[in-house]
């Protein structure tokens, strides 16, 4: 697929304020107020749901199998998580996911 350099010139500038406009609302509009309890509330999820957001893909849609699920990925998110919740521990549960992911994708392929 060929983008022409106008829209893609477009894209990127498009990106670039917009990505220039959600930092600036934060840091230069309401950097020096206090915000209300309500929204720290919400604010405190954001990092709990941005990791999920990027594995969930590469779990149910691999790239490496051409988008097909793959057993062995869906065995080590469920490994992940459930020493996750099982220990709290967020580096144990990422190193079990991955060794999981490993030993399975050594076993089956």
């Amino acid at each position: 697929m060929i983008i022409e350099k106008s829209t893609l010139w477009f894209v990127i500038i498009g990106l670039g304020i917009g990505s220039f406009g959600l930092r600036f609302v934060f840091t230069g509009l309401v950097g020096d107020r206090e915000m209300p309890a309500w929204l720290l509330r919400h604010l405190r999820y954001t990092a709990v749901a941005i990791l999920p957001a990027l594995v969930a893909p590469q779990v149910l849609w691999p790239a490496a199998t051409n988008g097909q699920t793959d057993p062995s990925r869906l065995a080590a998110a469920v490994v992940a998580l459930t020493v996750g919740v099982i220990t709290k521990n967020v580096l144990l549960a990422i190193v079990s996911g991955a060794a999981t992911l490993y030993a399975l994708l050594w076993l089956l392929h």
